[in-house]
């Protein structure tokens, strides 16, 4: 009788992923859930004796799932697929349970000699393909480019946010990637509900590839300047120019790990021009008139950094041009295959 296998995560692109990634002559039954409430629910109707689970998900997180398993003591065997890289987050899926944690981009051989190591799989049990590669694709629906790069965009944030939580020796709460086109003319909107009308200090940093540019916007709130002086241990420091110096270097952390995740997924390189402040202590509206040059429309990717116990919240925009787009969309393709 086949296995029954779960895949839950929100990307259409790294459930695929996973469903290839797995033993062709393992004898399960994969079931998919987009989100942590659905996958829930199919462990709870035995869909899931093995699970495969996200974190960062909408409507119910990985988190939330693990606790609800040991809650209601369900019978499942997870092992956690994330891009969240922070040793925290490893500390913490385990204590809720979970058999083992396998960094995001799944790595074939990795994800095999887990589940020989646990006795979950045993190679060459099985003559026949009880999931043959073909009916794992007509079970996913076919990734989209705005799910392609919103999965990449999340692996390439959990990088940036791994090295900010080591820098401030805390957790980095990381939230689910927002990608959008933006037209030109709306820029201004966009960057205002972002910042929920908040007094704020802005840095901006220009990056260029093999035909893609753009431009990466650091938002921080003022709220949480004090709190990051005190995890930084700049309590006896002030003023606008340690400010300017702290924006910089979080910056620079910040894009730069996240434009590496990136261009590391793309087979590409960027390279980054000098952070540059666009203001301080005011509304954001009247910071960023230099960012909005002659494009009709921008594809952005919005993150939105949040650090647990302190009211400290850096969101970063990345602004692509319009001549990138084609690029990118070519670049990512070959992610679909």
């Amino acid at each position: 009788m086949p296995l029954p296998v779960l895949i839950c995560d929100d990307s259409g692109l790294a459930r695929k992923q996973i469903a290839r990634s797995l033993p062709k002559d393992w004898d399960i039954e994969i079931s998919f859930a987009e989100n942590g409430k659905i996958g829930l629910e199919c462990i709870q109707h035995r869909k899931g004796d093995i699970v495969f689970l996200d974190l960062n998900m909408p409507v119910m997180d990985g988190y939330q799932v693990l606790e609800e398993i040991q809650k209601s003591d369900l019978p499942a065997i997870v092992i956690v697929i994330s891009g969240d890289i922070q040793p925290e987050a490893h500390a913490r899926v385990r204590e809720l349970g979970a058999l083992d944690f396998i960094e995001k981009p799944i790595n074939n051989e990795k994800l095999t000699t887990i589940l020989e190591q646990y006795g979950i799989y045993k190679a060459g049990s099985h003559n026949s393909l009880s999931n043959p590669e073909a009916q794992q694709d007509a079970d996913i629906q076919e990734a989209g480019i705005r799910d392609v790069l919103q999965e990449t965009s999340n692996i390439a944030m959990g990088r940036a946010g791994d090295l900010l939580g080591r820098l401030l020796d805390t957790f980095i709460l990381l939230p689910i990637p927002n990608v959008s086109t933006v037209e030109c003319s709306k820029l201004s909107e966009a960057l205002i509900e972002i910042s929920k009308d908040d007094v704020v200090s802005v840095v901006s940093q220009g990056f260029i590839s093999s035909g893609i540019s753009g431009e990466a916007i650091m938002i921080f709130h003022d709220s949480g300047f004090q709190d990051m002086n005190k995890l930084l241990k700049y309590e006896n420091m002030v003023g606008d120019d340690l400010e300017i110096e702290m924006m910089n270097d979080i910056s620079n952390i910040l894009i730069g790990a996240f434009l590496n995740g990136l261009a590391k997924q793309l087979d590409i390189h960027f390279s980054q021009g000098q952070p540059i402040v666009l203001g301080q202590h005011g509304k954001i509206e009247n910071m960023v008139k230099n960012c909005q040059k002659v494009r009709s429309r921008m594809l952005t990717i919005e993150v939105n950094y949040r650090i647990e116990a302190h009211d400290i919240k850096c969101d970063l925009l990345l602004l692509f041009t319009e001549d990138s787009i084609k690029v990118i969309k070519h670049k990512i393709g070959y992610l679909l295959e």
